[in-house]
């Protein structure tokens, strides 16, 4: 009588068990998502990695993200038509790639001068930027999702001094975003390469420098070999974004419960980027100076100038090119100016006291 009381309480057991379990161990799906840079970059690459491992996790194996680097499926500048196109399901890149199909998607990687990384993320997740970023995506066919940010980056790399406005004219320098257009207005004539083709680009000559990320990213792709001279901040890029874009009706064909995992997923990777940026940055800036003969250099005040310039001329054209852009434009730069009354007495005034009063 025991045995059968027994037995039958386990198989109740049991099937409560198999009942209550959560839908998302039960169900099985494959995803395909591709990136802009080649696997295991620093940084970029090695976040989109995590970001996969983490859906994972968090859906028990139930939903397995297979990721190809730049070019392993479609050329990295084609990935974004890929996801829209359903060809790949999900893309780990940066907006301001797109820009020639809509240029409000300038504003989700960034404008010169503009908000910072933990800015970008403020206006993005609590200033109503995640909303309209999704109107921006609509007519695509796709849902985004912030992916953190690799900081304030660096000015670039250069093969000779530049020390003047005029230092740039007839300059050719790999850039993209809005700060290509700023440089173009000083004279100089930019080129848009992939990720995997800069240090090349810069050896060959094909430019005579380039920007890329900062002293992280730029020591991993050598690009100390072709130039020497390397400037910081850019300002032309302050905090740029990074996203994870997926096809918007694979994404809400998903249960619900992956659907969520794939947010989570993202949310954690936004946060685990820029403090892996700031890390390896800081501790790879030395290297580059002291064992490969690097010359820090910093713009000078009369480039910084011109550049403003520049910058608040393509910014403000930019808001006017359509409707769409205009809603996004207003929204940007009502927390930027909120932004920039904020930060002086906050970090910013930090940072001013901790360099005027020494090391702790």
């Amino acid at each position: 009588m025991r045995r059968r009381t027994f037995l039958k309480s386990t198989a109740i057991g049991a099937a409560a068990s198999t009942l209550a379990a959560p839908a998302i161990a039960q169900q099985r799906r494959e995803l395909v998502m591709v990136m802009t840079w080649p696997k295991k970059t620093p940084g970029v690459g090695v976040n989109a990695e995590r970001f996969v491992d983490n859906v994972t996790a968090l859906t028990g194996g139930g939903l397995n993200i297979k990721l190809y680097g730049a070019g392993d499926l479609v050329p990295a500048f084609e990935s974004m038509e890929a996801v829209s196109a359903g060809t790949a399901d999900l893309c780990h890149s940066t907006p301001y790639y797109w820009v020639g199909k809509e240029k409000a998607f300038n504003y989700f990687t960034g404008v010169p001068f503009g908000l910072t990384a933990q800015e970008m993320a403020a206006w993005i997740n609590f200033g109503g930027g995640q909303a309209l970023w999704e109107e921006v995506y609509e007519p695509f066919g796709i849902q985004p999702f912030y992916a953190g940010s690799s900081g304030t980056q660096a000015g670039g790399w250069f093969r000779k001094e530049v020390n003047t406005p005029d230092d740039f004219r007839g300059l050719k320098f790999r850039i993209a975003g809005l700060g290509g257009e700023v440089l173009r207005r000083m004279g100089a004539t930019t080129v848009m390469v992939p990720p995997g083709e800069i240090a090349p680009a810069l050896m060959s000559g094909a430019v005579d420098g380039a920007d890329w990320i900062g002293p992280w990213n730029d020591l991993a792709f050598g690009l100390y070999r072709a130039a020497k001279y390397y400037y910081m901040p850019g300002p032309l890029e302050p905090g740029p974004g990074l996203e994870i874009i997926a096809n918007k009706k694979v994404y809400e064909d998903l249960p619900p419960d992956f659907q969520a995992a794939i947010r989570v997923a993202a949310k954690a990777t936004s946060e685990e980027t820029l403090a892996d940026f700031n890390y390896h940055n800081a501790v790879s800036l030395e290297p580059l100076i002291s064992k490969h003969g690097v010359e820090l250099r910093r713009f000078s005040d009369e480039i910084l100038k011109v550049m403003a310039e520049n910058s608040r001329d393509v910014v403000e054209e930019l808001g006017r090119t359509d409707a769409t852009t205009e809603k996004v434009h207003a929204s940007f730069k009502t927390f930027l100016t909120q932004a920039r009354a904020y930060a002086p007495r906050a970090e910013g005034g930090f940072l001013d006291a901790r360099e005027m009063t020494g090391e702790v």
